[in-house]
Formats: structure tokens, sequence, C-alpha cells
């Protein structure tokens, strides 16, 4: 995630902000009425880590097994590879078959729809999208609509209208970008209202140099994070801290789904990082979600 990476952090406050004034009343809004427990995710944007072989995955495995060694490391993903091509339905299917139960896959909106076209005659190529996702089944969690930062609030009405015919069967998290989204506090409220009347997420994206997209506020009873790290610096733990502390805060006041998605230059980072948040989490919340972990490796024998 290149989007506001910066490589001098030295004056950047990497505190979060306060909750928004309507996220509690939000989440009392959203609750369902017979919630079950509440569920993480995390994971990374792409499966195919080859700096995880004789790690994280095994030494030696084809390309096609990686999605199947992910799958046992991490249990969601942010499948960034639906940004760049629809997937054929066969393809889903098979994406789908090899992750284990309880894996959710979070598929980008096609660049097609959101950057190229901006939203404006893509009815027809969304429908195609969603169902081909759909063949995700129980495993698919919400489709990921990313603006481009040329998506201005000037848009507002067509952004209204495409998310008004958005289909239904998919849960959808949407990403602003354009700072004018932010600057005006009248828009910013009035655009998070619409998207929790039409009960579409509003992605918050952690990231070094646009601390003005962490608006703190929720639409809907699912947050979704973006978390640009760096390096496994101090700041990448106390902000591991600091998100712990904020989902065990909205847990106890009704958030029923939380995603979260790890971006590190350095893709050896994101397991380490995720033991250390996932430990935080469980010890503030008693929420279980099994880290990532080295698995054995095979050792070859010796005639000596």
């Amino acid at each position: 995630m290149d989007f506001g990476r910066l490589s001098d952090l030295r004056y950047v406050d990497f505190r979060l902000p306060a909750d928004h004034p309507e996220t509690v009343a939000a989440l009392a809004r959203a609750q369902p009425q017979s919630a079950g427990p509440p569920a993480l995710y995390i994971g990374c944007p792409i499966w195919t880590n080859k700096a995880w072989l004789g790690s994280y995955f095994p030494a030696g495995i084809k390309d096609s097994d990686y999605l199947h060694y992910y799958g046992r490391q991490f249990n969601s993903i942010e499948l960034n590879t639906t940004h760049y091509r629809i997937p054929d339905a066969p393809t889903v299917r098979k994406w789908r078959d090899a992750v284990p139960a309880g894996f959710k896959f979070c598929p980008k909106m096609p660049q097609i729809i959101s950057h190229e076209r901006e939203l404006y005659n893509a009815d027809e190529l969304t429908t195609t999208f969603c169902r081909s996702i759909s063949e995700l089944d129980e495993k698919l969690g919400m489709a990921f609509l990313q603006l481009p930062p040329t998506f201005g609030p000037e848009h507002l009405p067509r952004l209204e209208r495409y998310l008004l015919d958005f289909p239904s069967y998919v849960p959808l998290a949407v990403e602003l970008r354009h700072p004018a989204w932010f600057a005006d506090k009248g828009l910013r409220d009035s655009v998070a209202a619409m998207l929790e009347a039409l009960g579409k997420t509003l992605v918050l994206t952690d990231v070094a140099g646009r601390r003005d997209v962490l608006h703190m506020r929720l639409t809907t009873a699912t947050a979704f994070l973006r978390l640009n790290g760096h390096g496994l610096i101090g700041s990448d733990y106390s902000r591991a801290d600091a998100w712990a502390e904020r989902l065990a805060h909205w847990l106890s006041q009704g958030l029923q789904t939380a995603y979260v998605f790890i971006h590190q230059k350095d893709i050896m980072h994101s397991p380490l990082w995720t033991q250390y948040f996932l430990e935080k989490v469980r010890a503030l919340t008693g929420l279980e979600v099994a880290p990532p972990r080295i698995i054995p490796q095979p050792v070859q024998g010796s005639l000596f």
C-alpha cells in the first residue's frame, strides 16, 4: 500500500484519534436481533509470498499450493488480484476450496469499475463481478471498493446511486481517499450517515502520510481496517497495542466483525506483527484467533 506512505516518520503522530461521536450509537443501531459471537479476521494483500518458503510455507511447494498453506496461517485475505481482472467462476471455486472453513476473502473491486470508469456506466460489470465472487459462498467476507484519490465529493450523487444499486447479496466496504471528503466535517458526517443508512462499511486506513483518513467512524457492526506498517519499528508495536484496545472497546459496544489487513514492505514482518497483535487482542477480549506459526520442515537424512 503506497497510498500515504512516508519515508520520514519523525513527525508523524501515530496515536489513534478518539472515536467519532456517532460510532458507539452506530454500533447500537446496527446490532442484529440474534447476534452470534464476534469474529476477528486478519490477513495480508497476497498469498504468493515466496519469502515464506521454508518457514511459514513448506519449502519447494508449487505455486498452485500457496493459497492452501496461506489459509492455514491467516484466516482472511485482502484479495487484490480481483482489482486487475474479474475472475471466472471456476477460478473462484478453486480459491474457495483451497482454504479451510472459517476463512474469509475480501475481494477488491476491479479497477475498471473504481478507477477507470469511476462508477459511471459500471452496472453490468458490477453484476458480473458480484456473481463471480458469490461462488465463494460462506467464505466471502465483504467486497472492498477503493475509490481513487481523484474521486472527490463532486461525485457524491454518482457514489450514492452506485451504492443504492449495488447487489444486496454482497457485503461492501468503501474506502474514500480524496482529501476533500475529510476536510469538511459536515460533508464527512453526511457521507458516513449515508453509508450507515445503506448498510455499507466505511474503511479505516491507518497510514503515516494521511492521518485525515483515520476518521474513527463506524457505519456498520463491521470494522474494516487497513494498516501500513514500517518494518516492526516501535510505532508498529504501539499501534498494535492501540488497535487491540480500540477493538476491545468496540467489541464491548456491539462490534460483530473486524477485518484487519497488514501491509508491510517486507512480507516476513507481517506474521510477526500478527502474532503480537493477536496476543494483545486475546489478553483484552478472550477472542482466540490462531496466529501464524513457522511450520516444521522435513529434514533430509544423512548417510553418515
